[in-house]
């Protein structure tokens, strides 16, 4: 270890103490060197004791910097590893990281662009506009239109202490997995090399500019969601160029009122938003907290949400989308039968999973819920609960699922934060229904008809003559088949003679060796002769 990684290590061990973050060690001989630790060379109490662990493990994140931050962001998703109190806690970590030097920002983006600022935009604001751990953002206008615009920037300092802390998170990673055999089902290994993909991922900004450009045109001209223009030409690894919008947080729940906005409305697009992302499209915006969206303060009565930071986005493919739409809709009818076989025929569980065992499982977690009204039921905890009763049963943990579990919960608690009695069935459950109609029902033969006329439009001019072709193959092949058996009967034949004259030849060849002994020895080179003489014409005949 080099000595600037032993500093940074004193300091990740020395906040950790201070949030009594020792307690979320298992018990064991070695968790016992922090209690030293603390009592022998820091000298640090728990210096939060009346917080919550979750919380004080939030904190201890947001001290330790950006690269902590994102990496409680990212284990908030994790929900098959940690328990809510902890999930719940670690949802809530923002980007709140204190700005980079306004000048340093401006070279990087003249670093990135090629050129002097002012060759392509005129009013630039040297102070941020907003600043998280990955990047920071700038306001300006574009210089041939006048068009206002946002600069988001890499920091150029991250990529170093990135490395440094991957690397004391991967040595921690391995000790704890290697020393603690309670610890291992959290898989800290795997963890943090998830974690270190998708850091490396927001890096590029490519990634993050292509992802809103797709999110916007699958939303184009839609009242519910607006994604901001991005300017791919002006836009690179290191720096994205895009329209800068003007909105309300969506969590600002005072100035969203004092505008008379229909927050009954608002709430029902949201749920509306999710379910056309994740089944229509098969790609949804899977980082929905609030500072992420803003509402459009121009048509209060006819609410618009508003989408940033694309970085990170989800995507489900059609079998993924139908059974987890058949579960939503089983779980709500109370068919906890249909629940665990659509988990088998799925593959979420092993296909040798005992579906009687899972079926009652499943009942005993869900059937409390429905103690309450179905507006007062949360979605994500469903999905939750089902997800925790299967992983008993040796669920794989499916990252698509995961993501969209934590979208739904932003979503969920979002639209009951802007509208209390929002009852997200009755908002979702025609749109499930309409889904899976155009899946299965008779729409469904419609939609793929349509899907495949292109392909059999430019087909079918070649029709007449692969039919032909295909009648003149079918022709020719019988013929081959019937040559083919006649010419297997012809051998056939040729061997079962070839067998019998063999076996005369043999029994002449027998009869000659006893007659060379007996006083018919005259006879035995005569029998001999023609013995050998049927062995040739069997011969012959198998040849042939």
């Amino acid at each position: 270890m080099t000595l600037n990684e032993l500093r940074r290590l004193y300091q990740i061990i020395k906040v950790q103490l201070e949030y009594g973050l020792d307690e979320l060690l298992p018990e064991h001989q070695l968790t016992k060197a922090p209690l030293l630790a603390r009592r022998s060379l820091f000298w640090v109490k728990n210096q939060h004791p009346e917080k919550p662990l979750g919380e004080r493990l939030r904190l201890a994140l947001q001290e330790l910097g950006p690269v902590w931050i994102k990496f409680g962001q990212m284990m908030s998703t994790r929900r098959d590893l940690f328990p809510p109190h902890i999930a719940d806690q670690l949802a809530l970590l923002q980007d709140q990281v204190e700005a980079f030097d306004g000048q340093l920002a401006k070279d990087q983006m003249e670093l990135a662009l090629g050129g002097p600022l002012e060759y392509w935009f005129t009013d630039f604001d040297i102070e941020p506009l907003a600043s998280a751990s990955i990047a920071q953002v700038h306001t300006a206008k574009l210089k041939e239109s006048g068009r206002e615009i946002v600069l988001k920037v890499i920091r150029p300092d991250i990529r170093p202490v990135i490395d440094a802390d991957l690397k004391l998170m991967y040595r921690m990673a391995r000790i704890v997995a290697k020393a603690l055999p309670e610890a291992r089902r959290l898989k800290p290994v795997e963890v943090v090399r998830e974690y270190e993909k998708t850091l490396i991922d927001e890096l590029d900004l490519r990634r993050e500019a292509a992802n809103a450009i797709q999110l916007r045109r699958n939303f184009e001209d839609s009242e519910e969601l607006y994604v901001p223009e991005v300017i791919p030409e002006l836009s690179s690894e290191s720096l994205m160029v895009s329209e800068r919008i003007y909105g309300i947080q969506v969590s600002d729940i005072e100035s969203l009122k004092a505008n008379g906005t229909n927050m009954k409305l608002l709430a029902e697009r949201g749920v509306s938003v999710f379910f056309t992302q994740v089944f229509r499209d098969s790609f949804f915006h899977a980082d929905m907290h609030p500072g992420n969206v803003f509402v459009n303060p121009d048509h209060p009565e006819n609410p618009q949400w508003i989408g940033l930071d694309c970085g990170i986005v989800g995507t489900l493919g059609s079998e993924d989308k139908r059974y987890l739409a058949e579960n939503l809709l089983a779980f709500f009818h109370r068919d906890y039968r249909k629940v665990a076989e659509l988990h088998v025929d799925s593959g979420w569980v092993p296909h040798d999973t005992n579906v009687d065992e899972f079926e009652f499982a499943i009942r005993i977690v869900c059937e409390p819920i429905f103690a309450k009204p179905l507006c007062e039921i949360s979605f994500g905890h469903v999905l939750l609960n089902l997800f925790n009763t299967a992983r008993r049963f040796n669920m794989e943990v499916q990252p698509q699922l995961v993501l969209l579990q934590k979208t739904l919960l932003y979503v969920e608690g979002l639209g009951r934060q802007l509208y209390p009695q929002l009852d997200l069935w009755e908002t979702a459950k025609p749109f499930l229904e309409k889904w899976m109609m155009n899946q299965v029902g008779p729409q469904a033969v419609i939609n793929a008809v349509k899907e495949k006329a292109p392909f059999w439009a430019e087909k079918l001019p070649e029709l007449p003559e692969l039919l032909y072709d295909s009648l003149r193959q079918g022709k020719m092949m019988n013929q081959r088949v019937d040559q083919l058996y006649h010419g297997y009967r012809e051998t056939k034949r040729q061997q079962a003679t070839g067998k019998f004259l063999f076996g005369v030849g043999a029994t002449l060849v027998v009869c000659s060796a006893i007659l060379v002994s007996g006083p018919l020895h005259s006879y035995a080179l005569t029998s001999g002769v023609v013995g050998v003489t049927f062995w040739l014409m069997s011969w012959r005949a198998y040849r042939r």
